[in-house]
């Protein structure tokens, strides 16, 4: 979340920021309950100040209505006390509450847009294939390769989930230790991560854990969700802690289940791998300084870039606009792959980065010393490394023939052990 007292010094900027965002937000509120919390806190100091009075005083000898006096002060001292502190919770938990429906500053330099369709395309890498041949979608190849079973999947499981069969087991398991491999290059501390974290942890990397617009899966009377993504488990991992400066940049990478419930979403492209409740990921997640930040952010965009160019796949990398960045993000970029079978050809979202500053470390409490002996809010980057569904598709309508078959990309066949899926007899 924002610092309340940036909110208040800097009112109609964060109004104008909430406005770029297209989102839903009273900073008016956040700054009369913040200036309520502070004259609260110093009525309450200067009660305490009084009983602390009183209390020296009642150590002297006096009178016994002298003593009484001050018995009976203390006690109505105590008990504005009581009132002060019940009414600074009630006030702090709804100023919280105002508080992180507040977005994150924008970068001055993000586009200012609605929707994802005012994306300002900053590169393009590779030149999408031209078939001789009619090319299928993901769906479609797959199922006449027999590598996917969304049938019974649905009976099994309900809509959106897959069985994945045959030689697309290992593609996904290839793809994986391709993308691990690249980064323990990088020099990344690698991860497989729980697949349940806190609803406090989900709240803090800025997931809403509950209600109608909820993206995950929540443990009935358990407290816990289901993670939607390793940044979940990688941005809690050192909640409540005082990093090493020295130590700083962390570079860390997980592996995990996602689960999201993708909640209205439908139509053509929500079609097959694309949009589903269950799928693998690798996922960077970076611990910094203010000052590394963007250097940073820069990257793990070229990291991503590197993994897609290694894969043969054409994409394009796009600026994400205000109205499409998110609420914790300062700025974000996505890469998009070049997906045949994506109403005739479109580019798709295969995975994105994002710089959220120090938004999610005020929530999750982050900190490390400075050189100035003071105790500092991190930086905290999150990038997809890869998204296996989403890789997969783009690989399979890419690489497919005339025959029906798949090729496999050169650095994928190491790992998976063939270079080619061909229809079975």
């Amino acid at each position: 979340m924002l610092d309340y007292k940036f909110i208040k010094e800097n009112l109609e900027a964060v109004k104008k920021n909430i406005a770029d965002r297209n989102m839903t937000a009273d900073a008016d509120i956040v700054v009369e309950l913040y200036d309520k919390r502070t004259a609260l806190v110093t009525k309450r100091q200067g009660l305490q100040e009084k009983r602390n009075a009183n209390a020296a005083a009642m150590k002297g000898k006096m009178e016994k209505a002298e003593r009484d006096a001050l018995i009976e002060e203390g006690r109505k001292v105590k008990d504005e006390i009581a009132e002060v502190e019940k009414e600074l919770t009630e006030i702090e938990a709804n100023l919280e509450e105002a508080a992180r429906k507040i977005p994150n500053m924008a970068s001055p330099k993000a586009p200012i847009g609605k929707l994802d369709t005012e994306n300002l395309e900053v590169k393009k890498v590779g030149t999408p294939r031209k078939f001789d041949f009619e090319p299928k979608d993901h769906v479609q190849l797959m199922e006449d390769l027999d590598l996917i079973d969304f049938e019974r999947a649905t009976k099994v499981s309900g809509p959106k989930f897959y069985y994945l069969k045959n030689e697309a087991v290992f593609v996904e398991q290839a793809l994986i230790m391709y993308a691990l491999n690249i980064l323990r290059k990088h020099g990344f501390t690698t991860f497989i991560t729980p697949d349940v974290a806190k609803e406090e942890i989900l709240k803090g990397i800025g997931f809403n854990p509950r209600g109608n617009e909820s993206n995950v899966y929540a443990i009935e009377e358990e407290g816990t969700c289901l993670v939607a993504t390793a940044e979940i488990t990688l941005g809690g991992y050192h909640s409540n802690e005082i990093l090493d400066k020295s130590k700083l940049p962390l570079f860390y990478c997980g592996l995990s289940h996602c689960f999201r419930r993708e909640a209205g979403a439908a139509g053509q492209f929500s079609k097959g791998l694309y949009r589903v409740h269950q799928f693998d990921k690798v996922e960077m997640f970076v611990y910094c300084t203010p000052e590394q930040s963007d250097e940073l952010h820069e990257k793990l965009r070229l990291i991503e870039e590197e993994i897609f160019e290694g894969l043969g796949i054409p994409f394009h990398v796009v600026d994400t606009c205000t109205g499409d960045l998110g609420a914790p993000a300062y700025r974000k970029w996505d890469l998009e792959a070049w997906m045949p079978g994506r109403n005739g050809g479109e580019y798709g979202e295969v995975t994105s980065t994002s710089n959220c500053t120090d938004y999610q470390s005020r929530r999750l409490n982050v900190r490390y010393k400075d050189d100035d002996g003071k105790n500092k809010y991190v930086h905290m980057l999150n990038g997809t490394a890869v998204a296996v569904g989403r890789a997969m598709l783009a690989i399979f309508e890419n690489y497919q023939n005339e025959d029906g078959s798949i090729t496999i990309p050169e650095a994928l066949v190491p790992f998976c052990g063939f270079d080619k899926i061909v229809p079975k007899k």
